[in-house]
């Protein structure tokens, strides 16, 4: 197939597919009241493959938003407490001995679902902590030297408190940078507040909310990402970006290649939920932040303040670096 006839293919296919993406998104709507970016950004992890770290205070809707998002794809659904006594076999499943047959037999443990909940993973030891890291790089587990497959889609929504820190575990630098995005969902506005106690004056809009699209036909959208186009230009300009923050002199911990992979293919997930064949400079700056705030590290300053300062070098080097081309398209 020639590559202008490959291009149309998949404008046809994407036109086809927008429809369903907004179905999703109207559908989630139905519970979580005034947070389409947050949405939208949720699925585009959820294109992308990646796992999504909510950090943000209780009570803002972090569970209810990952419980929607797992009915509306028809996703098998998973939660884990995380408790300072939780062991890593909690996570992973246990072999235990069956007589009848006697040998060892393999029971999953709840890391077996396409959605799992991880809520406040940092109250759990990093011995349990480390339980997830192969999980959620290579999607598989290995209990007795035996591999075992996860089914797709897999993806991880963890939830951490980031005002409190009696009791908690923080994440190590290896297993916050498997996370794809770090999002905050904020407080409501007293409008979206006050729709929101109408909707659940009699009943729970969560208990009634049905999917809206079918695992095959997500895994159909999460297969046209890597055709997303990304233009030469666009390579360089993230891997521009992933050098200045190994050089920049407040920075301690820059960009792992990892992250630079994560960036790119983010930017393509964002690209398909925008009904586009390409990736554009703006997509690439605009989910740089989320993509990469958790995962540098800054010279000096408290925990407290990490994130202020991450998020000041970031929008510095943003501002210096060129955006390049201004379409995607060419090479």
């Amino acid at each position: 197939m020639l590559k202008s006839e490959a291009s149309r293919t998949i404008a046809n296919e994407f036109d086809i597919m927008q429809p369903t993406l907004s179905l999703v998104m109207e559908n989630i709507e139905k519970v979580i009241v005034g947070k389409r970016q947050v949405i939208k950004l949720l699925l585009t992890a959820m294109l992308a493959e990646g796992h999504i770290l909510l950090d943000d205070v209780p009570g803002v809707g972090k569970t209810t938003l990952a419980k929607a998002l797992a009915a509306s794809l028809d996703l098998s659904y998973s939660r884990i407490q995380f408790t300072p006594d939780l062991l890593p076999t909690d996570i992973t499943g246990v072999s235990i001995y069956n007589p009848a047959q006697a040998q060892f037999v393999f029971q999953p443990g709840p890391v077996f679902a396409h959605l799992i909940l991880a809520d406040e993973i940092n109250r759990t030891s990093p011995r349990t902590q480390s339980a997830l890291l192969e999980v959620m790089e290579e999607c598989q587990v290995t209990v007795d030297g035996q591999r075992q497959l996860l089914a797709r889609p897999f993806v991880v929504v963890a939830t951490e408190n980031p005002i409190e820190y009696e009791g908690t575990f923080p994440l190590p630098e290896s297993q916050l940078d498997r996370f794809l995005f770090r999002i905050q969902l904020g407080y409501p506005t007293p409008e979206e507040e006050t729709e929101m106690l109408q909707r659940l004056e009699s009943s729970h809009p969560l208990s009634n909310l049905k999917p809206v699209v079918g695992l095959a036909d997500l895994l159909a959208l999460i297969d046209q990402v890597p055709k997303i186009h990304v233009s030469a230009s666009i390579r360089r300009y993230i891997a521009q970006l992933a050098q200045r923050t190994r050089e920049h002199n407040k920075i301690y911990l820059g960009m792992s290649p990892r992250a630079t992979i994560a960036l790119q293919r983010s930017a393509q997930a964002w690209a398909v939920l925008h009904g586009r064949t390409f990736v554009v400079p703006e997509d690439v700056r605009f989910l740089a932040p989320l993509v990469l705030s958790h995962r540098l590290i800054p010279r000096g300053g408290s925990r407290h303040d990490t994130r202020l300062l991450v998020q000041e070098v970031l929008d510095d080097i943003l501002m210096h670096l060129p955006l390049g081309e201004s379409d995607g398209r060419s090479r």
